[in-house]
């Protein structure tokens, strides 16, 4: 069973506090859920949603079309109805809908519902606001769901606890949208298991930073910018708890300046921002590249160039991740997917970083970053910390300065934080030698930047290969990509399962030191591979294909902000298979 349910009105109507709180109660219930919200770059205003994806199975995406749609104002309304599947319901509060007889008839006759309560006279008449015609149609489309109200109305009392004056107003409006006579309602049956599942209900943006303090971060500066803004806001609000020190620099590039700080002298910190955001950050990056030093760096991903969409979502920053930054250093690309990996990749990070004494990009997008799903609770304790660092007291007494950069087979030197060891170097940012001295010689010159560079072949045979999902080979149809593309294609690799139709899918995480071997594999193995990506160069799919000499089939392409839903996925691959 998969149900999908908007809530649809313009930005600032409450329509996330909405959809909270259903989606609170739906969990209580025992169901599975995907929930995102599209709004543009205004505080109030323009048309917005917010899509829950409900299952009595686990599932990873939204769809784009809808069965149900509640409209919290005309806006909803008028933009909204257009989503909703052919013999699906509206339910509205619009007082003036029957002015609009034309666009009733075009949906009448795809045979969709349309609900009508009078929530404005209702929500006026309890001594309310317009804002709380929310609560009259959820309550209504609780009794839909054929739901006792119980339930609901706890989760209502807990949301808005600290303002009892307005939570009896709201509990009299969600009471009346239940209670609602005269209205001819439909009944959904929403299968679920008696058996309530253990799940936590969480965004990328909350996971991400839940990793960060499990790894042992200490501190984070960032300045704000959609959609990596609410990683500041999550760490703020538990630094007490976690004893993290947080700070909101002036700029981007005092951010990322004060994490190569913190990180040269053994605190664990990282900042996180967007591709504009990093452009500012490219010249001090390089700074790590050449002291050998460890740094992270998050970029929310959200279409450019320029200011592009502010909210909306991309995966069009991969080269600008691989490349940044003047001259030739090692540097390591990971992209997040979802909640887990977002938990997991955060802690990875910090590890490459400081066991290689690199600069570390952790790209996520925003769908991610906002996506809320119903998961198991995280396993803690699985990913050990590495350092990297010289702690043994008798070596910190016999370290020399030519220790520090070291030429060695691998690329890796022993580094020591500043002041643990009497021994000191010189972390130059000009062209130096072993102990840090600055040279501009020849063969110094190369044999260091040599040192530096090997440390991309060690990082490569120490990586892990990118995982395929489903059967090994001989799929009807075949999908590479990376990122949020991946939950998409598992809710529909799950979907094909079932009718017995075998498709499969290799996933990239670690996306730089590109790894090929496993690529090369699948396209001998799988006759029919696609790239699916969200973005207009294919920048994976053109890194694997120079690199491994195989053409995909196919290329779906998208880069128009919004990201890839369950059903078109679905109907992309349908028509794979029959072509």
């Amino acid at each position: 069973m998969r149900f999908t349910l908007q809530i649809a009105g313009q930005s600032g109507s409450g329509l996330l506090s909405t959809g909270d709180i259903l989606m609170k109660a739906l969990k209580k219930k025992g169901f599975y859920m995907c929930a995102d919200r599209e709004y543009p770059s205004l505080i109030k205003g323009g048309n917005a949603n917010y899509t829950i994806d409900i299952s009595d199975q686990p599932i990873r995406s939204v769809s784009e079309k809808v069965d149900l749609v509640f409209c919290v104002d005309r806006s909803g309304l008028k933009f909204y109805t257009d989503k909703v599947k052919d013999g699906g319901i509206v339910v509205h509060g619009d007082e003036r809908h029957d002015l609009m007889k034309d666009f009733l008839e075009k949906h009448q006759k795809r045979g969709v519902k349309f609900i009508y309560l009078p929530a404005r006279q209702i929500a006026y008449s309890h001594g309310g606001n317009v804002l709380m015609t929310n609560m009259i149609l959820l309550g209504l489309v609780w009794r839909v769901f054929g739901f006792d109200l119980d339930l609901l109305q706890k989760e209502v009392e807990e949301r808005f606890a600290s303002k009892p004056k307005l939570l009896e107003i709201d509990l009299k409006c969600l009471q009346s949208g239940y209670t609602a006579e005269g209205v001819e309602l439909p009944k959904i049956n929403l299968e679920y298991s008696k058996e309530i599942p253990e799940t936590i209900m969480i965004e990328g943006n909350a996971a991400l930073s839940l990793g960060a303090i499990h790894c042992g971060v200490r501190a984070y500066y960032a300045y704000p910018m959609s959609p990596a803004s609410s990683i500041l806001t999550y760490l703020a609000n538990w630094s007490e708890e976690s004893g993290m020190l947080i700070k909101q620099a002036e700029d981007e590039i005092t951010a990322i300046q004060m994490v190569i700080g913190s990180m040269f002298m053994g605190t664990r910190s990282f900042t996180a921002t967007s591709g504009g955001g990093f452009d500012l950050m490219t010249e001090s990056f390089t700074l790590p590249g050449m002291i050998e030093s460890p740094l992270v760096v998050v970029i929310a991903q959200r279409p450019g160039p320029a200011t592009g969409l502010p909210t909306w979502s991309s995966q069009g920053d991969l080269n600008l991740a691989i490349h940044a930054g003047h001259g030739e250093f090692p540097r390591v690309v990971l992209a997040c997917s979802d909640p887990d990996s977002c938990y997991e990749l955060i802690q990875e990070a910090m590890n490459i970083a400081e066991e290689y004494q690199i600069p570390v990009v952790l790209l996520t997008e925003k769908v991610i970053a906002e996506t809320k799903k119903t998961i198991p609770p995280f396993q803690q304790n699985k990913i050990e910390i590495k350092r990297g660092l010289v702690t043994d007291s008798k070596r910190l007494e016999e370290l020399k300065p030519e220790d520090r950069y070291k030429i060695t087979d691998s690329g890796i030197s022993e580094r020591w934080i500043p002041g643990s060891s009497k021994t000191y170097y010189y972390a130059n940012g000009d062209e130096h030698r072993e102990d840090g001295t600055v040279t501009e010689d020849a063969e110094e010159v190369k044999a260091i930047y040599d040192k530096r560079m090997r440390k991309l072949e060690t990082i490569k045979n120490a990586l892990p290969e990118p995982k395929i999902f489903g059967v090994e080979k001989d799929a009807a149809v075949s999908v590479i990509g990376w990122g949020s593309t991946k939950n998409a294609i598992l809710d529909a690799i799950a979907h094909f399962e079932s009718e017995g139709v075998k498709i499969n899918y290799l996933h990239y995480e670690y996306m730089w030191p590109l790894k090929t071997e496993k690529a090369k594999k699948f396209f001998e193995e799988n006759k029919n591979v696609c790239l699916i990506e969200g973005n207009y160069n294919a920048q994976l799919g053109t890194m694997i294909e120079d690199k491994t000499g195989h053409k995909f089939t196919d290329k779906f392409l998208k880069y128009n902000g919004r990201n890839f839903y369950f059903d078109e996925i679905l109907s992309y691959l349908k028509n794979q298979i029959e072509h």
